[in-house]
This record gives structure tokens, sequence and C-alpha cells, in this order.
């Protein structure tokens, strides 16, 4: 585990929850079997010390996860670019941790937190396409082992 070097710009770990908890979407960084980094935006939930975020059954992070489920995920709340000064205001949180298969009930609160939080005003249609897409959606569950936020404001 590395330390952040700009420690004048760390934020506080309830900050940085606030940023997972709050920003619309997240990237999702592994390490493929050819040991190729890739890193996909993806929508999500945080949860209890996890992230959680649902996917097709194959694909390439799927293949990656199962190579190596060892993972990053960076999420990016308010920016301003400052062009006389050269830089940018910014918020972020970084998380490190593992991925696994959410199973059962995990998996079933996982789904409907992201329907509550992406499609709230559409819960009775989207636990309909929670059951007619159920056996072709994987849930992963990244469970946080470390956390870092940084910002400039």
């Amino acid at each position: 585990m590395k330390n952040i070097r700009r420690k004048d710009r760390q934020i506080q770990n309830d900050e940085a929850i606030y940023l997972l908890e709050n920003c619309d979407y997240g990237v999702l960084s592994t390490i493929g079997p050819d040991n190729q980094p890739y890193g996909v935006p993806l929508n999500y939930v945080y949860k209890d010390n996890s992230i959680y975020f649902h996917s097709a059954i194959t694909g390439h992070k799927i293949e990656n996860l199962e190579s190596n489920s060892k993972v990053s995920f960076c999420v990016v709340g308010h920016t301003k670019i400052l062009p006389d000064k050269f830089s940018t205001e910014y918020e972020s949180a970084v998380v490190f941790g593992t991925a696994t298969i959410a199973q059962g009930e995990d998996r079933q609160n996982a789904l409907l937190l992201l329907l509550k939080k992406y499609s709230p005003e559409h819960i009775p249609e989207g636990k309909e396409v929670i059951q007619k897409q159920d056996k072709a959606t994987k849930v992963i569950r990244i469970e946080i082992e470390h956390m870092t936020g940084k910002a400039r404001r």
C-alpha cells in the first residue's frame, strides 16, 4: 500500500466515502491474464465498505477478474478547470480491494440498491427487469481493503 504523495491534498475517509456514495459513475481498473491493464467506467453503488456493480456474465472485465481479483476503483466528484493557474480544482477517491461474485441476498440487495440509485422513479419496472435478466447478469462486489481521497478546492 502506497501513501499519498501530496499529503496537503489528502481528504478524510468520511469525505472519500461521501464521494463514493454520491458520484454517478466510477472507473474500475483490472489486470488481464496477459498483464495488460484495463480501465472501464461503470455504474455502481457503495454500501458497507464495498462497491457493487452489475455486469454481463462474460466479457473483458469478467475475464480479467477471473485471472486477478485485485482491483482499483476511482470516482471523481466536482472539478473546475483553472486556466490561469494551469491547474484544476477536483475531489476524488480511489479504493483498492478484492472483487468477488456477489451471491444470494447480497446480490439481490446490490441490484435493488443500483435500482434505487439510478432509477428511483421506476422501482416496480426495474424489479421486473432484474427478474427477466437474472441469468444474464453477474453482480460483482469489491471489498475495500484500502481507500484514499484527495482534493484541491
